[in-house]
Order: structure tokens, then sequence, then C-alpha cells
């Protein structure tokens, strides 16, 4: 099962030629694999809602193996067999090309990422409010430094910029807590 995340309204293909091409360089829309199969925690179900927010407000994505097909694009993330699908499509939903990530390079900073969750749920639990603000400013900085990951793994694949790649990222980490939980 599936989990739509909406974006924004796309721009229609007949519009494409006079819109600005940074507006054809982006995300209308994030799908989630397997999304409603399990239930999240509020805390990464805060990160992931923040996430769509944060991508719906601004983001840049452009398929460098298919610059000749405008965007705005759809994105299917899924976590299979250890890899991780970027699976890009028109706003049809028609396949345009799909890119696969080894999911090694990401683990610790996704097991590191469950760790803050943890860590913040007890703080929350015992009322730690300096605990918490910790947790936090440890959490932002896991998510730069997935950020930078996420940028580095699609160099020459997809151009997307710091704050995109974040708040993939953090889709990451709720898809690896999906995978996780089956």
């Amino acid at each position: 099962m599936t989990h739509t995340l909406p974006l924004a309204s796309p721009s229609a293909p007949s519009e494409a030629p006079a819109v600005a091409t940074s507006t054809l360089a982006r995300l209308a829309r994030v799908v989630l694999a397997n999304e409603a199969s399990t239930t999240l925690s509020p805390f990464i179900e805060a990160d992931r809602e923040q996430a769509v927010a944060d991508l719906a407000a601004a983001n840049h994505f452009l398929p460098l193996t298919t610059i000749s097909v405008p965007g705005p694009y759809v994105l299917h993330l899924a976590i299979r067999d250890g890899r991780l699908i970027f699976d890009i499509r028109n706003c049809d939903d028609a396949p345009i090309s799909a890119i696969g990530l080894v999911l090694g390079p990401f683990r610790r900073l996704v097991k590191d990422y469950q760790l803050l969750v943890d860590s913040h749920i007890k703080a929350v639990e015992e009322g730690r409010e300096a605990r918490i603000q910790a947790i936090d400013m440890g959490r932002r900085g896991l998510h730069n430094e997935g950020a930078e990951l996420m940028k580095q793994r699609l160099a020459g694949k997809i151009d997307i910029d710091f704050d995109t790649a974040r708040r993939l990222f953090t889709l990451v980490c709720v898809l690896h807590q999906k995978v996780s939980a089956r």
C-alpha cells in the first residue's frame, strides 16, 4: 500500500513553455511506498508532516538523466532489496525513470535518527526540556549530514538543493521505519 503526499498543484503540460524552468524543476507530489502498513510514532509522524510541508513550500528536483522531460515530477520513494528507489514520474503518473541507491551509506544515519527519536520520546515522558532541546539540535545536525549524503549519492543523477535533500532524507528515515516495522 502507498501513501501519497501532495505537495502543490502541478502546472498543466500545455503551460510548460511559458513557465520558468525553475518551476518545472520541482516535485509536485511524493508517494511513500508501504507507508500505510504500520503506525508511526508521533515524533516521526511530525517529522514526516514537516518534511512534506517544507517540500510543498519550496523544492528543487531535476532528474539529470531525463532533462528533456519537463517537470514538475512525481516521486515514488521505496526501499526494496536494500536499495532506496527513486521512481520518477510525470504528473500523470507515467514512468520517466528509476534510480536505485544502495541503502548501506544511509544506515548509520537512519539508525542514529531512530536513537534520537527514542531519546526524544523518553525526554518528553520525563519532562526534561533541556534534554529535548539538545536532542532537537542533534536531530538538525543529523538531518544536515543526511542531506549532504543524499546530494552526494544523487550527484550526476538528480539535481537537488540542500533543503530538498534534507526533506528527502527525513522521508527516507520514515520509510526505513516502515520497512523495519514489518
